[in-house]
């Protein structure tokens, strides 16, 4: 047997073996008080897809689609009878509507991630993301070290102010005609590609409204605990700008670029047909709608229906435009979406949160363990249903546990689960520019679990020396 088939085969082995075994498992053997039989499926459907979104067996678009079935047939409500009859010994639990876990791929999200390729579509039709990477990047030269550092840095501002999902799309737009001047076969690629979701996702933990979480703690931190705008900005700033730093040398060591210099093919000029001006106002029109939600009303998502309609309306994208869109990627966000609900409505989201007795920690250890959960459920779910689900409880946990002062009290404690949202980001799933910048196809799920668990382990750490050290 050849040696590609026995790994792939060990891969199916590992990824299947070990849910099927939580699956025949008794419930009595697994360490989480009043497991339903629901919660015990859903935590076997929750680990066959962690361990084939990592391993990948299969293409992991491939295992979404397999999640949203099983979940179908195994916990809805209309799912196979024997699945939704009743069980001794054991409660059953609540069976989930099949029309919500469908709705994963109607979900507001999706309507983002098409909104968003239809500009990258409209952009690279028109030579707008060529002018515009022309023009954003010039100030950095030809080094490919610094070119990387030009695309961290703008990612990272604009995702300090605007839907960091919005702000990959118009960064990936300007990745295309740079990576078609890159030489196929150089590693540094995946270092470009890789560093505008890192620079995304790490931006935005700079501002309150750069990400839900930082929005979602403030909810709790009122009184004599608020924290302003700029005092956020400078415990969060001062941590981005080390983070993106680390993450700028991490690339460059594991992706170095097989030259030194990068030229450019960034010729030409701005077309001048009303069609061009059309994706040009479109453009610039879109982006500021995401910039500026609160003051018109609408939020992110409703605002990337926008280009999707003006395009299609004036024929600046037709039927082989729209069989551009990466489908494969919508699937693969509507995978992480029905995973996410379903931990939600079966409440094994609570459960795993509340296994731990907090009122047996040390102070250090409930900081440490929140946050360690956090981070390990932002990873597989999104980061903003993360901190609604823990938030509360971590302010409840403060509330009652005087000695939390000497690690901050609620301010610190909810800023460190806060942060530990936003350093989520180890698979293609676990967040929207995660999932767009995989769309690419320049790199491989591996890749991005490899940086995603060292940035994310970096990152937990300098944030609790950091509270260790200011408290």
């Amino acid at each position: 047997m050849p040696t590609v088939s026995r790994s792939v085969l060990f891969k199916f082995v590992i990824a299947f073996g070990i849910p099927l075994g939580v699956l025949l498992m008794p419930i009595d053997w697994i360490p989480l008080d009043d497991l339903t039989v629901i919660q015990h499926r859903l935590l076997a459907i929750f680990l066959l897809a962690a361990l084939l979104w990592v391993l990948e067996p299969v293409p992991v678009f491939a295992t979404s689609i397999l999640i949203i079935a099983l979940e179908l047939i195994m916990i809805s409500d209309k799912g196979l009878n024997v699945f939704r009859g009743t069980t001794s010994g054991h409660e059953l639990g609540e069976l989930i509507a099949y029309t919500d876990i469908f709705s994963a791929f109607s979900s507001p999200i999706i309507i983002l991630f098409m909104g968003g390729f239809s500009l990258a579509i409209a952009a690279s039709k028109y030579d707008l993301d060529n002018n515009l990477a022309r023009v954003l990047l010039k100030p950095f030269g030809n080094q490919p070290r610094f070119i990387m550092l030009g695309l961290m840095l703008i990612t990272a501002v604009f995702s300090m102010f605007m839907s960091n999902t919005a702000t990959t799309v118009m960064m990936l737009a300007l990745l295309a005609p740079i990576v078609a001047s890159v030489p196929k076969g150089d590693t540094g690629i995946k270092a470009l590609v890789l560093c505008i979701p890192i620079a995304a996702n790490t931006g935005g933990i700079a501002t309150p409204i750069g990400t839900p979480p930082n929005a979602i703690a403030l909810q709790y931190l009122t009184g004599e605990n608020a924290i302003s705008f700029l005092d956020w900005m400078a415990m969060g700033l001062p941590f981005v700008v080390v983070q993106l730093a680390f993450a700028w040398w991490l690339l460059q060591a594991l992706y170095p670029a097989n030259k030194q210099e990068m030229t450019l093919k960034l010729e030409g000029k701005f077309q001048k047909s009303w069609r061009a001006y059309t994706v040009y106002t479109t453009f610039a029109v879109t982006i500021l709608l995401w910039m500026t939600t609160s003051l018109h009303g609408m939020n992110t998502y409703v605002v990337s229906i926008v280009p999707l309609a003006v395009f299609t309306l004036t024929g600046i994208m037709g039927k082989e435009e729209l069989k551009l869109i990466n489908w494969d990627v919508l699937w693969l966000v509507a995978g992480g979406i029905a995973i996410g609900l379903a931990l939600d409505k079966t409440g094994l989201a609570v459960a795993l949160a509340h296994a731990v007795d907090y009122d047996t920690l040390s102070p250090v250890a409930v900081v440490l363990t929140l946050s360690l959960i956090c981070w390990l459920m932002a990873n597989f779910m999104s980061n903003t249903a993360t901190a609604n689900l823990l938030m509360p409880i971590a302010a409840a946990v403060a509330t009652s546990m005087q000695s939390l002062s000497t690690v901050g009290g609620i301010q610190g404690l909810l800023v460190v689960v806060a942060f530990s949202a936003s350093l989520g980001m180890i698979l293609p799933v676990s967040t929207p520019p995660n999932s767009l910048a995989y769309s690419t196809g320049l790199i491989e799920s591996k890749d991005m679990a490899k940086v995603g668990v060292i940035l994310g382990v970096v990152g937990l750490v300098m944030v609790y020396a950091a509270m260790l050290i200011l408290t």
